[in-house]
């Protein structure tokens, strides 16, 4: 005769409440996640002036910082599919806190030993790599939290909802960029990170409230029952909840087998390559705007882009959001991606000098690129079982980094053979966002109302 489980949690344990409670939290940690991560963009120019680097040493430190990123942010999945989402979000959000105070005293240690200093900054702009992380963790612990969400019309949106919360993006770039405004004149750069590691405190605190997901809950028992002898225990669990006791390889395997290994590869494959466009269009766009074998407009006025940029990128995580409740997420990422092509190609055969048309042209570019990122990351988490589910989405989260560095080296080596910005952005901007809306076809598709529990 067995013995029933004696660790269960069922669904009544998450509440409305506590689902709307984790939606905030989990928005105001990317959102400052974000302010750290793009932060340091905005300040390495004058950091870099300031610590004497040339514009070569700049551009390979920010290289070798974007190759730590992806490290960092590849490696925290399988710790998060160990230890839950709850401890995952608070781990990314006190690192990237200490990654912006640690930047505040590159200073002082480039001052002491330069080179020293400057391994230094790239360990510490590596550890901020647990801030875009963030994203990651989030899609993956609120796909599980609202799954047990008793309100139909809330679940029939949970992809809109999803979308308020990526939209911490061009919340946290808006912040970035008024504080380095406000803050900038009175401490330099180095007041700048240290007052960007403040509001984490406010988020460990609200962290007290968040609640664990009952599908990493049931696994996490599953898990613990087999590691006892107590196999017939948790196999019952198991068929109560719909986890598959049978899979006992560390996430970081599981994550490239069956079900899971069609996932990583194909929508790692189209978020690597929409990075590509990411940094051509979104990271270079102003060089390309402005370059005179670019589209040569006089483009000087910074905050016009960045609030051109955020508010086209709010208004496409929206629209993608709703979008993918409404025809799928995979269908939305897929379609807005073709359409991006379209609009980036176009604007590059425009004829240079009609700047509406090429500003129009290229916001509806950046609409199409950035907001199906929103369906994305919601569907990644509906891709993986709950066993890899944080191992898969930060696999494929960190992919974002690898084609940016890809991405870069191309460019540059395309600029440099004489090719000029219209080509080196058509060679690799466009056409791999082209082949990422196409590939992301070939992943699973999800029907948009059904949820998954496992």
């Amino acid at each position: 005769m067995t013995t029933a489980p004696t660790f269960q949690f069922v669904e009544s344990d998450v509440t409305p409440k506590d689902v709307r409670l984790a939606t905030w939290i989990c928005f105001f940690a990317w959102t400052f996640a974000v302010y750290d991560f793009v932060l340091f963009g905005n300040l390495l120019p004058v950091l870099a002036a300031d610590l004497g680097l040339s514009a070569a040493q700049s551009t390979g430190i920010n290289t070798w910082v974007t190759a730590g990123t992806a490290l960092v942010a590849f490696g925290i999945g399988p710790i998060v599919d160990r230890i839950g989402r709850r401890k995952g979000i608070l781990i990314a959000v006190v690192g990237a806190a200490v990654a912006s105070l640690l930047t505040a005293t590159v200073g002082w240690v480039v001052g002491i030993a330069a080179g020293l200093g400057l391994v230094f900054l790239v360990l510490v702009r590596s550890l901020a790599g647990l801030g875009y992380a963030e994203q990651a963790i989030n899609a993956a612990y609120l796909n599980e939290m609202f799954a047990h969400n008793s309100d139909p019309a809330k679940a029939r949106r949970r992809g809109l909802i999803y979308s308020l919360v990526q939209s911490g993006w061009p919340v946290g770039s808006v912040l970035a960029a008024g504080s380095v405004y406000l803050l900038f004149p009175i401490g330099g750069w180095a007041l700048c990170f240290a007052v960007a590691a403040i509001p984490a405190v406010f988020i460990v605190i609200a962290g007290r409230w968040l609640k664990e997901s009952p599908q990493f809950a049931h696994r996490h028992q599953i898990d613990k029952m087999i590691k006892d002898g107590r196999v017939e225990e948790a196999q019952q669990l198991g068929e109560k909840y719909g986890i598959d006791v049978s899979e006992k390889a560390s996430p970081l395997v599981s994550v490239f087998r069956g079900e899971s290994l069609r996932s990583t590869l194909t929508i790692g494959g189209a978020f690597l390559l929409n990075w590509l466009g990411v940094l051509a269009f979104a990271i270079l766009g102003t060089s390309l705007l402005t370059a005179p074998d670019g589209k040569n407009i006089e483009f000087d006025n910074a905050l016009l882009v960045l609030i051109i940029s955020n508010a086209t990128a709010f208004a496409g995580y929206l629209f993608h959001g709703w979008l993918g409740d409404r025809i799928g997420r995979r269908n939305a990422i897929g379609i807005g991606w073709i359409l991006c092509a379209v609009s980036f190609f176009t604007m590059l055969q425009a004829p240079n000098g009609n700047f509406p048309l090429i500003i129009g042209l290229y916001s509806a570019g950046l609409f199409f690129l950035i907001g199906p990122f929103s369906a994305l990351l919601f569907f990644t988490g509906e891709s993986f079982p709950v066993h890899t589910r944080a191992t898969g989405s930060s696999i494929i989260n960190a992919s974002g980094q690898v084609g940016a560095i890809i991405g870069g080296l191309l460019i540059t080596a395309t600029l440099a053979a004489g090719a000029g910005w219209i080509n080196a952005t058509l060679w690799w901007g466009v056409l791999p966002i082209l082949a990422s809306g196409l590939l992301i076809f070939a992943a699973r598709n999800v029907d948009p109302s059904k949820v998954r529990q496992d």
